[in-house]
Protein backbone atom coordinates (compact mmCIF):
# COMPACT_ATOMS: atom_id res chain seq x y z
CA UNK A 1 0.00 0.00 0.00
CA UNK A 2 1.14 3.41 -0.53
CA UNK A 3 1.91 6.35 1.64
CA UNK A 4 -1.07 8.36 0.30
CA UNK A 5 -3.62 4.93 0.33
CA UNK A 6 -2.31 4.20 4.00
CA UNK A 7 -3.02 8.12 4.73
CA UNK A 8 -6.20 8.41 3.09
CA UNK A 9 -7.25 4.55 4.99
CA UNK A 10 -5.83 6.29 8.40
CA UNK A 11 -8.07 9.51 8.00
CA UNK A 12 -11.23 7.90 6.94
CA UNK A 13 -10.69 5.22 9.70
CA UNK A 14 -10.46 8.24 12.17
CA UNK A 15 -12.97 10.34 10.96
CA UNK A 16 -15.76 7.54 10.71
CA UNK A 17 -15.39 6.42 14.16
CA UNK A 18 -14.30 10.03 15.64
CA UNK A 19 -16.63 11.35 18.51
CA UNK A 20 -18.12 14.22 16.44
CA UNK A 21 -20.30 14.84 13.45
CA UNK A 22 -18.29 16.12 10.01
CA UNK A 23 -20.26 17.42 7.15
CA UNK A 24 -17.95 18.38 3.95
CA UNK A 25 -19.56 19.99 1.12
CA UNK A 26 -18.05 21.54 -1.98
CA UNK A 27 -18.31 24.80 -3.86
CA UNK A 28 -21.34 24.74 -4.51
CA UNK A 29 -22.59 23.56 -1.07
CA UNK A 30 -23.20 20.01 -2.45
CA UNK A 31 -22.11 16.83 0.27
CA UNK A 32 -19.10 15.30 -0.54
CA UNK A 33 -18.51 13.48 3.09
CA UNK A 34 -20.81 12.74 5.53
CA UNK A 35 -19.55 10.51 8.82
CA UNK A 36 -22.12 8.23 10.67
CA UNK A 37 -22.33 10.11 13.89
CA UNK A 38 -23.47 13.32 11.95
CA UNK A 39 -26.25 11.07 10.49
CA UNK A 40 -27.01 9.78 13.67
CA UNK A 41 -27.11 13.61 15.54
CA UNK A 42 -29.43 14.57 12.62
CA UNK A 43 -31.58 11.68 11.98
CA UNK A 44 -30.50 11.08 8.54
CA UNK A 45 -28.89 8.12 6.61
CA UNK A 46 -25.51 8.81 4.53
CA UNK A 47 -27.07 7.79 0.89
CA UNK A 48 -29.64 10.27 1.26
CA UNK A 49 -27.15 13.45 1.86
CA UNK A 50 -24.51 12.58 -0.48
CA UNK A 51 -24.72 14.27 -3.49
CA UNK A 52 -27.46 16.77 -2.48
CA UNK A 53 -26.43 20.67 -1.79
CA UNK A 54 -27.58 22.27 1.95
CA UNK A 55 -30.61 23.49 1.23
CA UNK A 56 -32.27 20.64 -0.20
CA UNK A 57 -31.17 18.50 3.12
CA UNK A 58 -32.43 21.39 5.35
CA UNK A 59 -34.87 23.50 3.29
CA UNK A 60 -35.90 25.53 6.53
CA UNK A 61 -32.46 26.99 6.35
CA UNK A 62 -31.28 30.13 4.35
CA UNK A 63 -27.87 31.75 3.28
CA UNK A 64 -28.21 33.88 5.97
CA UNK A 65 -28.99 31.62 9.01
CA UNK A 66 -26.40 28.42 7.29
CA UNK A 67 -23.18 28.45 8.84
CA UNK A 68 -21.79 26.43 5.91
CA UNK A 69 -23.23 28.86 3.24
CA UNK A 70 -21.55 31.70 4.93
CA UNK A 71 -18.33 30.58 5.19
CA UNK A 72 -18.29 29.20 1.76
CA UNK A 73 -19.32 33.06 0.57
CA UNK A 74 -17.24 34.87 2.93
CA UNK A 75 -14.29 31.91 3.25
CA UNK A 76 -13.97 32.86 6.80
CA UNK A 77 -14.11 30.01 9.44
CA UNK A 78 -16.51 29.99 11.95
CA UNK A 79 -15.45 28.66 15.44
CA UNK A 80 -17.52 26.96 18.40
CA UNK A 81 -20.98 28.58 17.18
CA UNK A 82 -23.86 27.49 19.44
CA UNK A 83 -26.47 25.62 17.80
CA UNK A 84 -29.66 24.63 18.55
CA UNK A 85 -32.21 22.70 15.87
CA UNK A 86 -34.94 19.68 15.71
CA UNK A 87 -33.62 17.04 13.78
CA UNK A 88 -35.52 14.82 11.58
CA UNK A 89 -37.43 12.57 14.05
CA UNK A 90 -38.37 15.86 16.31
CA UNK A 91 -35.50 15.83 18.56
CA UNK A 92 -33.94 18.62 20.06
CA UNK A 93 -30.46 18.80 19.44
CA UNK A 94 -28.03 21.27 20.75
CA UNK A 95 -24.13 21.57 19.29
CA UNK A 96 -21.25 23.43 19.01
CA UNK A 97 -19.95 23.49 15.55
CA UNK A 98 -16.76 25.11 13.69
CA UNK A 99 -17.01 25.46 10.28
CA UNK A 100 -13.56 26.01 8.33
CA UNK A 101 -13.39 26.52 4.34
CA UNK A 102 -10.35 24.45 2.41
CA UNK A 103 -9.20 24.97 -1.21
CA UNK A 104 -10.34 23.05 -3.94
CA UNK A 105 -8.73 25.01 -6.24
CA UNK A 106 -7.09 28.20 -6.85
CA UNK A 107 -10.95 29.99 -6.70
CA UNK A 108 -12.64 27.14 -5.40
CA UNK A 109 -13.66 26.46 -1.99
CA UNK A 110 -15.28 23.71 0.18
CA UNK A 111 -16.15 23.85 4.19
CA UNK A 112 -15.72 21.10 6.62
CA UNK A 113 -18.49 21.64 9.21
CA UNK A 114 -17.21 19.83 12.81
CA UNK A 115 -20.06 19.32 15.36
CA UNK A 116 -20.10 18.50 19.02
CA UNK A 117 -23.25 17.06 20.37
CA UNK A 118 -24.01 18.79 23.47
CA UNK A 119 -27.77 17.66 24.00
CA UNK A 120 -27.15 15.86 27.50
CA UNK A 121 -25.00 18.54 28.94
CA UNK A 122 -27.54 21.07 27.86
CA UNK A 123 -30.37 19.00 29.44
CA UNK A 124 -28.28 18.33 32.34
CA UNK A 125 -27.87 22.03 33.20
CA UNK A 126 -31.36 22.49 32.41
CA UNK A 127 -32.42 20.11 35.52
CA UNK A 128 -29.59 22.11 37.60
CA UNK A 129 -31.31 25.29 37.05
CA UNK A 130 -34.59 23.95 38.33
CA UNK A 131 -33.53 22.31 41.13
CA UNK A 132 -31.71 25.72 42.27
CA UNK A 133 -34.84 28.03 41.44
CA UNK A 134 -36.83 25.59 43.58
CA UNK A 135 -34.71 25.32 46.48
CA UNK A 136 -34.33 29.10 46.33
CA UNK A 137 -37.62 29.70 46.24
CA UNK A 138 -38.18 26.97 48.99
CA UNK A 139 -35.88 28.47 51.52
CA UNK A 140 -38.43 30.13 52.99
CA UNK A 141 -41.00 27.05 53.50
CA UNK A 142 -41.01 24.30 56.08
CA UNK A 143 -39.42 21.46 54.93
CA UNK A 144 -41.94 18.51 54.83
CA UNK A 145 -39.36 16.24 56.02
CA UNK A 146 -42.11 13.53 56.67
CA UNK A 147 -42.64 13.24 52.92
CA UNK A 148 -42.14 9.97 51.15
CA UNK A 149 -43.17 8.43 47.90
CA UNK A 150 -45.60 10.37 45.42
CA UNK A 151 -47.62 13.64 45.27
CA UNK A 152 -49.49 15.17 43.10
CA UNK A 153 -47.12 16.58 41.00
CA UNK A 154 -45.71 12.73 40.14
CA UNK A 155 -49.82 12.36 38.60
CA UNK A 156 -49.12 12.59 34.33
CA UNK A 157 -52.10 13.48 32.74
CA UNK A 158 -54.26 15.97 30.68
CA UNK A 159 -57.49 14.54 30.44
CA UNK A 160 -60.13 16.58 31.31
CA UNK A 161 -62.12 13.96 33.19
CA UNK A 162 -58.19 13.03 34.86
CA UNK A 163 -57.61 16.60 35.74
CA UNK A 164 -61.24 16.91 37.42
CA UNK A 165 -60.17 13.65 39.62
CA UNK A 166 -57.07 15.36 40.48
CA UNK A 167 -58.52 18.84 41.66
CA UNK A 168 -60.61 16.87 43.71
CA UNK A 169 -58.15 15.00 45.31
CA UNK A 170 -56.06 18.00 45.95
CA UNK A 171 -59.39 18.97 47.97
CA UNK A 172 -59.43 16.11 49.55
CA UNK A 173 -56.03 16.58 51.22
CA UNK A 174 -57.08 19.23 52.92
CA UNK A 175 -59.59 17.56 55.52
CA UNK A 176 -59.31 14.22 57.28
CA UNK A 177 -62.31 12.86 56.17
CA UNK A 178 -62.30 8.85 54.85
CA UNK A 179 -61.69 8.52 51.08
CA UNK A 180 -63.05 5.45 48.85
CA UNK A 181 -60.88 5.22 45.84
CA UNK A 182 -62.05 3.30 43.22
CA UNK A 183 -59.78 2.37 39.81
CA UNK A 184 -59.21 -0.30 37.95
CA UNK A 185 -55.88 -2.70 38.48
CA UNK A 186 -52.95 -0.47 37.27
CA UNK A 187 -54.31 2.95 37.22
CA UNK A 188 -52.50 4.67 40.06
CA UNK A 189 -54.85 4.17 43.23
CA UNK A 190 -52.01 4.19 45.49
CA UNK A 191 -50.36 7.27 43.92
CA UNK A 192 -53.69 8.75 44.44
CA UNK A 193 -53.87 7.76 48.30
CA UNK A 194 -49.98 8.61 48.81
CA UNK A 195 -50.70 12.16 47.22
CA UNK A 196 -53.60 12.69 49.16
CA UNK A 197 -51.79 11.56 52.54
CA UNK A 198 -48.19 14.15 51.52
CA UNK A 199 -50.40 17.11 50.74
CA UNK A 200 -52.24 16.60 54.44
CA UNK A 201 -51.58 18.05 57.46
CA UNK A 202 -50.98 14.27 58.03
CA UNK A 203 -47.61 14.31 55.97
CA UNK A 204 -44.70 14.07 58.77
CA UNK A 205 -46.58 11.19 59.98
CA UNK A 206 -46.57 7.71 58.82
CA UNK A 207 -48.66 6.25 55.49
CA UNK A 208 -48.71 2.53 55.79
CA UNK A 209 -50.62 0.71 53.43
CA UNK A 210 -51.91 -2.64 53.88
CA UNK A 211 -53.10 -4.93 51.05
CA UNK A 212 -56.69 -6.94 52.27
CA UNK A 213 -56.06 -9.67 49.14
CA UNK A 214 -52.51 -10.36 50.31
CA UNK A 215 -53.73 -12.28 53.81
CA UNK A 216 -56.23 -14.95 55.12
CA UNK A 217 -58.76 -13.10 57.50
CA UNK A 218 -56.74 -14.75 61.16
CA UNK A 219 -53.69 -12.88 60.08
CA UNK A 220 -55.27 -9.58 59.08
CA UNK A 221 -56.94 -9.14 62.01
CA UNK A 222 -53.83 -9.48 64.42
CA UNK A 223 -51.84 -7.09 61.85
CA UNK A 224 -54.50 -4.46 61.42
CA UNK A 225 -55.21 -4.29 65.48
CA UNK A 226 -52.53 -5.61 67.21
CA UNK A 227 -52.17 -9.17 69.42
CA UNK A 228 -52.02 -9.05 73.30
CA UNK A 229 -49.63 -12.21 74.59
CA UNK A 230 -51.38 -15.46 74.97
CA UNK A 231 -53.88 -14.37 73.04
CA UNK A 232 -53.09 -17.78 71.21
CA UNK A 233 -50.06 -20.01 70.64
CA UNK A 234 -46.91 -17.98 69.92
CA UNK A 235 -48.64 -14.38 70.12
CA UNK A 236 -46.85 -11.82 71.88
CA UNK A 237 -47.56 -8.20 72.79
CA UNK A 238 -47.50 -6.44 69.41
CA UNK A 239 -48.88 -3.15 68.02
CA UNK A 240 -51.26 -3.17 64.64
CA UNK A 241 -51.09 -0.78 61.71
CA UNK A 242 -53.82 1.54 63.30
CA UNK A 243 -51.41 1.91 65.99
CA UNK A 244 -48.44 2.27 64.32
CA UNK A 245 -50.24 4.94 61.84
CA UNK A 246 -51.43 7.15 64.77
CA UNK A 247 -51.74 10.32 63.57
CA UNK A 248 -50.85 9.35 59.66
CA UNK A 249 -52.83 7.59 57.25
CA UNK A 250 -54.23 4.00 56.66
CA UNK A 251 -54.30 2.75 53.09
CA UNK A 252 -56.68 -0.10 53.00
CA UNK A 253 -56.28 -1.55 49.43
CA UNK A 254 -58.80 -4.07 47.70
CA UNK A 255 -61.08 -3.69 50.82
CA UNK A 256 -63.81 -5.71 49.19
CA UNK A 257 -61.02 -8.61 49.60
CA UNK A 258 -61.67 -8.41 53.28
CA UNK A 259 -63.95 -10.81 55.48
CA UNK A 260 -67.77 -9.41 56.31
CA UNK A 261 -67.05 -10.32 60.21
CA UNK A 262 -63.62 -8.39 59.86
CA UNK A 263 -65.43 -5.29 57.83
CA UNK A 264 -67.67 -5.35 60.68
CA UNK A 265 -65.02 -4.91 63.10
CA UNK A 266 -63.48 -2.37 60.82
CA UNK A 267 -66.63 -0.56 61.05
CA UNK A 268 -66.83 -0.12 64.81
CA UNK A 269 -63.24 1.47 65.04
CA UNK A 270 -64.36 3.94 62.60
CA UNK A 271 -67.24 4.72 64.45
CA UNK A 272 -66.18 4.70 67.77
CA UNK A 273 -62.24 5.77 66.93
CA UNK A 274 -60.78 3.06 69.64
CA UNK A 275 -58.85 -0.19 68.70
CA UNK A 276 -58.62 -3.62 70.75
CA UNK A 277 -55.47 -5.67 70.23
CA UNK A 278 -57.07 -9.13 69.68
CA UNK A 279 -57.73 -11.00 73.25
CA UNK A 280 -56.76 -8.12 74.74
CA UNK A 281 -59.57 -6.18 77.16
CA UNK A 282 -58.43 -2.73 77.14
CA UNK A 283 -59.75 0.00 74.23
CA UNK A 284 -56.85 1.93 72.49
CA UNK A 285 -57.52 5.22 70.87
CA UNK A 286 -56.52 5.91 67.89
CA UNK A 287 -56.30 9.05 65.00
CA UNK A 288 -56.06 7.36 62.20
CA UNK A 289 -57.12 8.55 58.28
CA UNK A 290 -58.72 5.42 56.76
CA UNK A 291 -58.05 5.93 52.86
CA UNK A 292 -59.46 2.40 50.84
CA UNK A 293 -59.37 1.63 47.34
CA UNK A 294 -60.96 -1.14 45.01
CA UNK A 295 -60.42 -2.31 41.75
CA UNK A 296 -64.20 -3.12 41.25
CA UNK A 297 -66.98 -1.06 40.86
CA UNK A 298 -68.46 -1.00 44.60
CA UNK A 299 -71.92 -1.14 44.06
CA UNK A 300 -71.11 -4.59 42.51
CA UNK A 301 -69.53 -5.52 45.23
CA UNK A 302 -71.95 -4.91 47.74
CA UNK A 303 -74.70 -6.65 45.09
CA UNK A 304 -72.44 -9.81 45.24
CA UNK A 305 -72.06 -9.45 48.91
CA UNK A 306 -68.10 -9.02 49.07
CA UNK A 307 -68.34 -5.48 51.04
CA UNK A 308 -70.99 -4.20 53.76
CA UNK A 309 -73.49 -1.53 52.80
CA UNK A 310 -73.17 0.11 55.78
CA UNK A 311 -68.95 0.19 55.77
CA UNK A 312 -69.20 1.47 52.27
CA UNK A 313 -71.09 4.31 52.81
CA UNK A 314 -69.08 5.11 56.06
CA UNK A 315 -65.66 5.18 53.69
CA UNK A 316 -67.58 6.58 50.79
CA UNK A 317 -67.61 10.22 52.35
CA UNK A 318 -65.21 11.37 49.80
CA UNK A 319 -65.45 9.39 46.47
CA UNK A 320 -62.67 9.46 43.53
CA UNK A 321 -63.16 7.30 40.95
CA UNK A 322 -60.14 6.92 38.43
CA UNK A 323 -60.49 6.64 35.23
CA UNK A 324 -58.87 3.54 33.05
CA UNK A 325 -56.23 4.49 30.16
CA UNK A 326 -58.82 3.52 27.65
CA UNK A 327 -61.19 6.12 28.80
CA UNK A 328 -57.80 8.87 28.78
CA UNK A 329 -56.69 8.31 25.14
CA UNK A 330 -55.02 11.56 25.12
CA UNK A 331 -52.85 10.88 27.77
CA UNK A 332 -51.15 7.54 26.30
CA UNK A 333 -48.55 9.37 24.11
CA UNK A 334 -47.29 11.56 27.22
CA UNK A 335 -47.40 8.83 29.34
CA UNK A 336 -45.23 6.65 27.49
CA UNK A 337 -42.92 10.04 26.43
CA UNK A 338 -43.13 9.91 30.53
CA UNK A 339 -41.70 6.80 30.84
CA UNK A 340 -39.15 6.50 27.97
CA UNK A 341 -37.76 9.41 29.87
CA UNK A 342 -37.72 7.57 32.97
CA UNK A 343 -35.97 4.30 31.44
CA UNK A 344 -33.45 6.16 29.45
CA UNK A 345 -32.05 7.91 32.83
CA UNK A 346 -32.42 3.92 34.48
CA UNK A 347 -31.31 1.93 31.77
CA UNK A 348 -28.96 4.57 30.16
CA UNK A 349 -30.40 4.81 27.03
CA UNK A 350 -30.92 7.55 24.44
CA UNK A 351 -34.40 6.61 23.17
CA UNK A 352 -36.49 9.95 21.69
CA UNK A 353 -39.78 8.53 21.02
CA UNK A 354 -42.34 5.93 19.56
CA UNK A 355 -42.21 4.87 15.89
CA UNK A 356 -45.57 6.30 14.55
CA UNK A 357 -46.64 2.75 13.74
CA UNK A 358 -46.22 1.60 17.26
CA UNK A 359 -47.91 4.72 18.61
CA UNK A 360 -50.78 4.18 16.56
CA UNK A 361 -50.78 0.76 17.57
CA UNK A 362 -51.02 2.35 21.44
CA UNK A 363 -53.38 4.69 20.81
CA UNK A 364 -56.08 2.07 19.41
CA UNK A 365 -55.56 -0.78 21.85
CA UNK A 366 -57.85 -0.62 25.53
CA UNK A 367 -55.29 -1.12 27.52
CA UNK A 368 -56.72 -3.81 30.25
CA UNK A 369 -53.88 -3.56 32.96
CA UNK A 370 -54.13 0.42 32.46
CA UNK A 371 -50.64 2.86 33.03
CA UNK A 372 -48.72 -0.04 34.91
CA UNK A 373 -48.99 -2.15 31.49
CA UNK A 374 -47.99 0.38 29.35
CA UNK A 375 -44.81 1.01 31.78
CA UNK A 376 -44.66 -2.79 31.86
CA UNK A 377 -43.98 -2.48 28.08
CA UNK A 378 -41.97 0.70 27.55
CA UNK A 379 -39.54 -0.70 29.94
CA UNK A 380 -39.32 -3.85 28.42
CA UNK A 381 -39.20 -2.68 24.64
CA UNK A 382 -36.10 -0.23 25.73
CA UNK A 383 -34.82 -3.28 27.19
CA UNK A 384 -34.06 -4.25 23.21
CA UNK A 385 -32.85 -0.98 22.41
CA UNK A 386 -29.29 -0.65 21.91
CA UNK A 387 -28.29 2.41 20.16
CA UNK A 388 -31.78 2.75 18.37
CA UNK A 389 -33.15 6.52 19.17
CA UNK A 390 -36.89 5.12 18.34
CA UNK A 391 -39.18 2.18 19.52
CA UNK A 392 -40.52 0.35 17.06
CA UNK A 393 -41.82 -3.01 16.98
CA UNK A 394 -39.56 -4.69 16.18
CA UNK A 395 -38.49 -3.95 19.77
CA UNK A 396 -41.93 -5.55 21.65
CA UNK A 397 -41.85 -9.04 22.49
CA UNK A 398 -43.64 -11.43 20.73
CA UNK A 399 -46.87 -11.43 23.16
CA UNK A 400 -47.04 -8.18 23.77
CA UNK A 401 -47.16 -7.56 19.85
CA UNK A 402 -49.92 -9.99 19.52
CA UNK A 403 -51.86 -8.54 21.89
CA UNK A 404 -51.25 -4.56 20.74
CA UNK A 405 -49.54 -4.39 16.78
CA UNK A 406 -52.84 -5.10 14.83
CA UNK A 407 -52.45 -7.35 11.59
CA UNK A 408 -54.23 -4.94 9.16
CA UNK A 409 -52.49 -6.57 6.55
CA UNK A 410 -54.55 -9.88 7.03
CA UNK A 411 -58.25 -8.33 7.59
CA UNK A 412 -57.42 -6.58 4.18
CA UNK A 413 -56.72 -9.69 2.39
CA UNK A 414 -59.21 -11.49 4.27
CA UNK A 415 -61.91 -8.73 2.66
CA UNK A 416 -60.23 -8.85 -0.92
CA UNK A 417 -60.61 -12.81 -0.98
CA UNK A 418 -64.33 -12.83 0.21
CA UNK A 419 -65.36 -10.46 -2.63
CA UNK A 420 -63.87 -12.50 -5.18
CA UNK A 421 -61.21 -9.94 -6.31
CA UNK A 422 -58.41 -11.41 -9.35
CA UNK A 423 -55.00 -12.05 -8.50
CA UNK A 424 -53.81 -8.74 -9.81
CA UNK A 425 -56.41 -6.93 -7.49
CA UNK A 426 -54.96 -8.68 -4.11
CA UNK A 427 -51.38 -8.60 -5.03
CA UNK A 428 -51.88 -4.67 -5.75
CA UNK A 429 -53.31 -3.73 -2.53
CA UNK A 430 -51.05 -5.85 -0.72
CA UNK A 431 -47.86 -4.10 -2.55
CA UNK A 432 -49.64 -0.73 -1.72
CA UNK A 433 -50.40 -1.66 2.06
CA UNK A 434 -46.80 -2.92 2.54
CA UNK A 435 -45.57 0.40 0.91
CA UNK A 436 -47.76 2.56 3.18
CA UNK A 437 -46.48 0.40 5.97
CA UNK A 438 -42.93 0.84 5.39
CA UNK A 439 -43.35 4.70 4.92
CA UNK A 440 -45.22 5.48 8.41
CA UNK A 441 -42.37 3.11 10.00
CA UNK A 442 -39.66 5.34 8.18
CA UNK A 443 -41.67 8.87 9.41
CA UNK A 444 -42.20 9.12 5.26
CA UNK A 445 -38.64 8.91 4.38
CA UNK A 446 -38.23 7.71 0.90
CA UNK A 447 -34.57 6.31 1.26
CA UNK A 448 -35.24 4.37 4.73
CA UNK A 449 -38.70 3.49 3.32
CA UNK A 450 -36.87 1.95 -0.08
CA UNK A 451 -34.28 0.04 1.95
CA UNK A 452 -36.44 -1.80 4.48
CA UNK A 453 -38.65 -2.76 1.51
CA UNK A 454 -35.69 -4.03 -0.51
CA UNK A 455 -36.15 -1.92 -3.59
CA UNK A 456 -34.79 0.92 -5.01
CA UNK A 457 -35.50 4.70 -4.25
CA UNK A 458 -36.33 5.57 -7.92
CA UNK A 459 -38.98 1.99 -7.83
CA UNK A 460 -40.26 3.35 -4.60
CA UNK A 461 -41.31 6.65 -6.35
CA UNK A 462 -42.50 5.22 -9.32
CA UNK A 463 -45.16 2.93 -7.06
CA UNK A 464 -46.11 5.95 -4.57
CA UNK A 465 -47.24 7.64 -8.29
CA UNK A 466 -48.89 4.53 -9.24
CA UNK A 467 -50.78 3.75 -6.33
CA UNK A 468 -51.71 7.59 -5.64
CA UNK A 469 -50.36 7.36 -2.08
CA UNK A 470 -51.23 9.95 0.17
CA UNK A 471 -48.01 10.53 2.22
CA UNK A 472 -49.77 12.89 4.69
CA UNK A 473 -46.75 15.13 3.76
CA UNK A 474 -45.99 18.08 1.41
CA UNK A 475 -42.54 17.64 0.94
CA UNK A 476 -41.47 13.96 1.29
CA UNK A 477 -37.79 13.20 2.94
CA UNK A 478 -35.59 11.80 0.45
Amino acid sequence: MGVNLLYKSILETIIENINAGIHVVDDKSRTIFYNKFMGELEGLDVDEVMGKSILEIFPFLTEETSTVLTVLKTRKPIFLSNQTYLNTYGKQINTINSTIPFRISPNKFGAVEIAKDITKEKELLAKLQILQQELATNTNEPAKKGVKGYTFRCIVGEDDGFLDMISYAKSASKTSSTVFIYGETGTGKELFAQSIHNESSRYSKPFIAQNCAALPESLLEGILFGTTKGSFTGAINRPGLFEQADGGTLLLDEINSMSLSLQAKLLRVLQEGFIRRLGGLTDIPCDVRIIATTNEDPLNAIERNALRKDLYYRLNVINIRIPPLKERKKDISLLADHFIKKYNLILQKDVWNLSKEVEASFMAYDWPGNVRELENVIESAMNMIDKEHILKPEHLSAKTKEMIIKNEESDTIKHLLNNNNTLDEVLSCIERELINNALKDNSYNITRAAKSLGIKRQSLQHKIKKFKIDTGQENLSI
